[in-house]
């Protein structure tokens, strides 16, 4: 929703006889081309419409903070003292860094 204001939430209600009354184009272009949309039925919201690219934006942040919240965990629990750095753990493989030069590792 790109409002947060009480005009913008009343902008994003559309009730559910909109789409009984064949309207459900023209709802969804509202929606492409001007964000979310809160559907109204018996006065309580239904559903919420939105663009698949704001979809897939919410869902990337989610998994984001998900992710950002189990490290930060992980961290917190962390005891420096069962660590090794990452040369030694190189040697204790066995490996050198040119042997490392060519693998290929995607972050997200």
């Amino acid at each position: 929703m790109s409002e947060l204001s009480v005009m913008g939430v009343m902008k994003s209600i559309v009730p559910i006889t909109r789409f009984n009354k064949g309207e459900a184009n023209r709802i969804f272009e509202e929606v492409e081309s001007g964000g979310t949309k809160i559907v109204m039925k018996n006065n309580r919201p239904t559903c919420v419409l939105m663009s698949p690219n704001q979809y897939e934006s919410l869902m990337e942040m989610l998994s984001d903070y998900i992710m950002q919240e189990e490290a930060d965990n992980r961290m917190a629990r962390c005891n420096p003292e069962e660590t090794i750095s990452q040369d030694d753990m190189i040697r204790e493989l066995g490996l050198t860094r040119e042997d490392l030069d060519d693998v290929e590792v995607e972050i997200e």
